[in-house]
């Protein structure tokens, strides 16, 4: 009886060494093959947009796939509504708001934040032929944004806010440029990054003011509480700088290296 025991506890032993070699391997590929997905706006040229074949393309989907090759990581980009960015990725839906998203000390609360990669500013855009040509000039006017945006932020921080007409909000930036382009808006409150790339495309259809609403700086949002992912994004970010990864990048869509170092 007792060889019989015995025997029984050498087996599960063996058993319990096998399972926990099994586990480890499991762990070790999963982390390999780790997906980290991230949370854009496919209507944000030139950072995150779709080209004529559907595909995602832009400055922060370039910027993230190299960063993730740093990590060691993969990446899949899952566009999201704007509106809802933060409660995405509190949920664990995303792991990373990346596109566009402006730092500023509201979000601060409620997510965590690398160091700025990119400058940008809030500007006005009107119709080329528009007689607008200062804030002073929208008192009255029908102005549209992207909601729940550092354009809304920016607005709101203006005096000129409490003049205009009428503010109107939309899902995305192409939605509000359609609106000024067929004559139901008057101005668009939107990021420079953005008016200027379809200011190439459209070449004479806007003008931007030369008073600008805000400066501000692009990071990437990571989870509260995450200080792990973010380290470790961090890291991927600054080797991007000193190997000349990231400026290659911004030539390749802006023409120079506007990224911060």
């Amino acid at each position: 009886m007792k060889r019989l025991v015995s025997i029984v506890l050498v087996i599960a032993a063996v058993f319990s060494v096998l399972t926990a070699c099994s586990n480890n391997t499991s762990g070790d590929k999963e982390k390999d093959n780790q997906i980290l997905k991230i949370g854009i706006d496919d209507k944000f040229a030139p950072l995150g947009f779709r080209d004529d074949a559907n595909n995602i393309v832009g400055f922060d989907i370039d910027y993230a796939k190299a960063a993730a090759e740093k990590m060691g990581v993969k990446v899949k980009f899952q566009p999201i509504n704007w509106k809802t960015k933060e409660s995405e990725l509190s949920s664990g839906r995303i792991d990373f708001i990346w596109n566009g998203y402006t730092i500023t000390d509201e979000r601060k609360k409620k997510v965590l934040f690398t160091k700025p990669y990119l400058k940008n500013a809030q500007v006005v855009v009107t119709l080329a032929d528009s007689k607008v040509s200062k804030l002073a000039d929208l008192e009255g006017k029908r102005v549209g944004l992207q909601s729940l945006s550092s354009a809304s932020d920016a607005l709101d921080a203006n005096p000129i806010k409490s003049k205009i007409k009428e503010v109107t909000e939309f899902s995305d930036n192409v939605m509000a440029l359609n609106d000024l382009k067929s004559g139901r808006l008057d101005a668009v409150v939107i990021d420079e990054v953005v008016i200027d790339y379809y200011m190439t495309k459209e070449q004479g259809t806007f003008k931007v003011l030369n008073e600008s609403l805000a400066p501000e700086e692009y990071g990437v949002g990571v989870k509260k509480g995450n200080e792990q992912l973010l380290n470790k994004l961090q890291k991927a970010l600054d080797k991007m700088n000193e190997d000349g990864t990231a400026a290659k990048i911004s030539n390749k869509w802006f023409g120079e290296d506007k990224v911060v170092k």
